[in-house]
């Protein structure tokens, strides 16, 4: 049987599980798949129209059409508020969301307060990503239906604060009213049966969906994750208080190399960081070592490559099973 929490009826999907919007790989083909399993898929919209620069938000309105004609159950589109792309056209972007009817947005990367009224005035749910109790707390205040909150152990932007999910989820649920999703280094129905028992309404994954089947990513970027543990990640732009934790190989260790000689200068690594090095490293070369790529530690669970509806039955049944086993912990007096 599913689990049934506020996030299912909220957002009209079975499953608890919601797929990070990951750039590069939050494709039509990703989105529709993690939705098809009875989850919430997203397409990664500073990615369709960062790949489409003549015509970036037509382009952005075929992606979401594509994943329509792929599922018909609800899948949502993840808008990053940080121009870190060149010149981004958030309005134009949340227009043609609008527009197209996409029942979830979530939102991360910077304070809602632009977008959040806009959205929640065209009947979308909003889920705000943050990486600390006091952005959640003011995502809520701006009128977020949901949080997602990140962990230190997240791949990507973990934020400046080094707290780590066993306290920033049950400190974040007891502080909300509304429903908070677990996100970071989430891979197993342990994690999930673990963040429903913190008071959590599910659980969100970004690397665990890179490594199925359905993921558009080189079979060498899957199998390098695969055949990694939980200490091969790394963290590079400390010094410019803009974390982000990536795969450890050896771009990542010159990045930190020469960080550590030039703090704070963006200009010494700049090259090594360049999203088009990791496109060519997902969709050309499959090399693991040669780009600087976002991966959470929740690498270290990862030991297959299955369908994502494989693996989304795999881990709300791992979830269910231990959720009834729970009596057996209690004793009987």
């Amino acid at each position: 049987m599913p689990l049934k929490t506020k996030l299912t009826e909220m957002l009209g999907i079975e499953h608890p599980l919601v797929q990070g919007g990951m750039h590069y790989v939050g494709y039509a083909q990703m989105a529709a798949a993690v939705s098809n399993a009875g989850g919430l898929g997203l397409i990664t919209s500073i990615t369709i129209t960062s790949d489409n620069p003549k015509d970036p938000i037509g382009a952005f309105r075929e992606e979401i059409r594509k994943c329509k004609r792929l599922t018909n159950k609800p899948f949502g589109v993840n808008v990053t508020l940080l121009p870190m792309l060149g010149n981004v056209d958030f309005d134009a972007i949340i227009q043609t969301i609008i527009d197209e009817k996409v029942p979830v947005v979530e939102t991360a990367g910077r304070n809602p307060a632009p977008v959040i009224k806009k959205l929640r005035e065209a009947g979308i749910v909003v889920i705000h990503k943050c990486t600390s109790v006091r952005h959640a707390l003011t995502a809520q205040r701006l009128g977020a239906n949901c949080v997602s909150i990140d962990g230190m152990d997240c791949g990507g932007h973990p934020g400046e604060d080094d707290v780590g999910n066993w306290v920033l989820v049950p400190k974040t649920c007891k502080k909300l009213t509304i429903p908070v999703i677990v996100s970071g280094a989430c891979s197993n129905g342990q994690q999930l049966a673990a963040a429903l028992a913190m008071g959590a309404h599910g659980m969100n994954m970004g690397t665990r969906f890179m490594v199925t089947k359905e993921s558009p990513i080189k079979d060498g970027i899957k199998n390098a994750i695969v055949k990694a543990d939980e200490r091969d990640t790394t963290l590079v732009l400390r010094s410019l208080k803009n974390t982000e934790r990536v795969f450890k190989n050896k771009t990542a260790l010159e990045v930190q190399k020469i960080e550590a000689k030039h703090p704070g200068n963006i200009g010494k690594i700049i090259h090594l960081l360049r999203g088009v090095n990791y496109k060519k490293s997902f969709y050309e070369t499959g090399d693991a070592e040669s780009s600087v790529w976002s991966c959470g530690q929740g690498i270290g669970l990862i030991d297959d490559i299955p369908t994502c509806k494989d693996l989304v039955e795999r881990i709300v049944g791992e979830a269910e099973d231990i959720i009834k086993r729970q009596n057996a912990f209690i004793a009987k007096l």
